[in-house]
């Protein structure tokens, strides 16, 4: 009898935790929210998990900002979208797993680029993507993908206030047209909630 219950006891446990053992890309993506502790990024959508910063400073428009911070981050099936945003740090963006993901660049000058962060290089993804500062620039998962997980270097460091998120009409405006992939439609869906009036 204490065999019986002892093996039953056993399969309950092995079940257990089988059930709560990740299964599929989905289930992936959430071990690694869970185990890099990303949190939702609100505005621009996505998940977000501090890495650190650098210990060296330099003198950035008058003031001591440290040379770099870095990030995790991640978009998922439910949130495939880092909506449109402006930064005035260097941010160099480096898929460690999941994609591909679609990187649209709109330059001060009125210039735009796309580039597909993935491990597909010979058909012309890459694996890093650097995005300078002072650029617009929003991202996209493919569809079919699950997830793609990224680490992030800016420099110099991330601050509040040197990031601006959403547009408006006149933004549309400048970069419409610029390459086929840059009809209003998509410029609008790249926006995504933050539009501003």
């Amino acid at each position: 009898m204490k065999a019986t219950v002892f093996a039953f006891a056993t399969l309950a446990v092995v079940a257990t935790a089988l059930a709560a053992a990740p299964v599929g890309p989905d289930a992936r993506a959430r071990e690694l929210i869970a185990t890099l502790h990303l949190t939702e990024l609100k505005g621009e959508s996505g998940y977000l998990g501090i890495i650190g910063d650098s210990a060296q400073k330099a003198q950035i428009d008058g003031r001591p900002l440290k040379i770099q911070s870095q990030v995790y981050y991640m978009l998922t099936r439910e949130k495939p979208v880092n909506y449109l945003h402006w930064l005035a740090s260097d941010d160099t963006h480096i898929l460690i797993e999941g994609g591909p993901v679609d990187y649209f660049i709109f330059h001060p000058d009125g210039h735009v680029d796309k580039f597909v962060l993935g491990r597909a290089v010979t058909a012309g993804q890459r694996p890093v993507v650097a995005v300078p500062g002072g650029c617009w620039k929003a991202l996209r998962l493919h569809p079919g993908a699950s997830y793609a997980l990224m680490a992030n270097a800016l420099s110099p460091e991330w601050t509040a206030d040197r990031v601006k998120i959403g547009a408006g009409a006149a933004w549309v405006s400048q970069y419409a047209g610029k390459a086929p992939w840059a009809t209003e439609a998509n410029l609008k869906s790249l926006i995504g909630p933050n539009w501003k009036q």
